[in-house]
């Protein structure tokens, strides 16, 4: 049998079985955009997983005080932070797989320019925690160590704050007031955008940590080293497991947790939280 005689058996067929050809080919049409959808999709959620990634900072992992327990976390506060600076430091000196650790605090407060004010997010960071967050500047400069070194009163204001206080004019070398205490505007923060958990990122100034420990937050001088979170840039995606498993057992070492204890900090790899989230929802 030649083709073409199959090819009249085929249509002999599909005209005497009309109903039962139009469903099939129904099905399949419905099979088909089915499918598609689901790709499509698919990557729309790994499309948003891989933006709220980058807009938190690429290969970051965070550490905060306190321990994982079966009811979820408990977190260490006031004066039991658990985590310090040197804590960062050793992590970015004896860790090759990580590229920058940050040390942070945070808190809320109060930004009053001239006769205007905004309530916002303060962060006291390092310049590691640029690198950390991948966070550049659109106008102004950066922070610089000797601004940490000296406790200077320098501040980068995130887009939400300049808008909300500056308009469309220049915040640059503008003398805003935080908790009372002056700081001269010297850089203006790239656009982040809002994070996976709702938040503003652009809602911020970032201060010298020291500068928020001495002037702003009120660290008490028992917790004078202490931070509330450890920014972690790992170099490459794939050293992500085996840098947190060094990290923890530096952490561990360094906190000099026996081996039946719970550890006193929290390590999170948010790529991974990004990703259950996405898979849940």
């Amino acid at each position: 049998m030649n083709l073409w005689a199959s090819a009249r058996i085929a249509v002999r067929a599909l005209r005497v079985n009309k109903l039962r050809s139009a469903l099939t080919m129904l099905g399949i049409v419905i099979g088909v955009g089915a499918v598609i959808t689901m790709v499509a999709v698919g990557s729309g959620a790994q499309a948003r997983v891989a933006e709220q990634i980058a807009s938190l900072g690429s290969n970051m992992i965070v550490i905060l005080s306190g321990s994982s327990t079966a009811g979820g976390v408990r977190l260490g506060s006031g004066s039991q932070l658990t985590i310090t600076e040197e804590d960062a430091w050793a992590i970015q000196r004896e860790i090759p797989l990580v590229e920058a650790a940050a040390p942070s605090m945070r808190g809320g407060g109060q930004v009053v320019y001239g006769n205007l004010n905004w309530s916002t997010q303060v962060q006291g960071v390092t310049p590691e925690y640029f690198i950390a967050r991948d966070w550049g500047v659109v106008a102004g400069r950066s922070m610089t160590q000797e601004d940490v070194d000296g406790a200077t009163k320098i501040a980068l204001v995130g887009q939400t704050v300049t808008e909300n206080l500056f308009g469309g004019s220049d915040p640059l070398e503008q003398v805003i007031r935080v908790k009372k205490v002056p700081f001269t505007i010297v850089g203006v923060l790239d656009r982040k955008g809002q994070s996976a958990w709702g938040q503003d990122q652009d809602d911020v100034i970032l201060i010298p940590l020291s500068t928020a420990k001495k002037k702003v937050l009120g660290v008490s001088q028992a917790n004078a080293r202490s931070v509330g979170a450890i920014s972690v840039r790992v170099r490459e995606a794939a050293m992500m497991k085996e840098a947190e498993d060094q990290m923890r057992d530096l952490l561990r070492q360094r906190h000099r947790l026996q081996p039946y204890q719970d550890d006193d900090f929290w390590l999170r790899n948010l790529a991974e939280v990004l990703q259950s989230q996405e898979e849940s929802s």
